[in-house]
């Protein structure tokens, strides 16, 4: 299976990096992110949020400057910006349909994903709720809950 097709699946957290803070080569800043490097930025770090967005897109360059300030704000978090037009695949793997669509990640696990250019302040209300989510217990409950449930036929 391509890597891409697993792109919606949890990616395994890198190995040594238990601290819970930003993994090895992580920029501050916002960066921009290939097909080539998404599932290991993914991997290799504890939050990462990405842009997925298109250089014709007016609500895109409206969000631009939010994204990068609150990039700026949580040095302790990736932001990462995908451009759709470059990465098509990326985008199809992802089943991007509209953009801006914003995903963010918590040791490899997608706990966020949706469409719209967010104001500052429900970006930022985001970043907290992902930095103060328990991923551990919420992954433990997701899988007990589908271990509870019966199977369909």
């Amino acid at each position: 299976m391509s890597p891409l097709c697993k792109l919606l699946r949890p990616c395994p957290v890198a190995a040594g990096n238990t601290t819970g803070s930003p993994g090895v080569g992580a920029i501050m800043a916002t960066q921009d992110l290939t097909a080539a490097k998404f599932e290991e930025t993914i991997a290799d770090n504890d939050i990462v949020l990405v842009d997925f967005w298109a250089s014709w897109c007016g609500p895109c360059k409206s969000f631009a400057p939010t994204f990068e300030s609150a990039s700026e704000n949580h040095p302790d978090v990736v932001f990462a910006k995908v451009d759709t037009e470059a990465e098509q695949q990326l985008a199809a793997a992802a089943q991007i349909r509209s953009i801006p669509t914003l995903m963010a990640f918590k040791k490899g696990t997608l706990v966020f994903n949706q469409a719209g250019a967010l104001p500052a302040a429900a970006l930022e209300h985001l970043v907290q709720q992902v930095k103060d989510l328990d991923i551990d217990a919420a992954v433990a409950a997701q899988q007990q809950a589908s271990q509870d449930k019966p199977e369909q036929v």
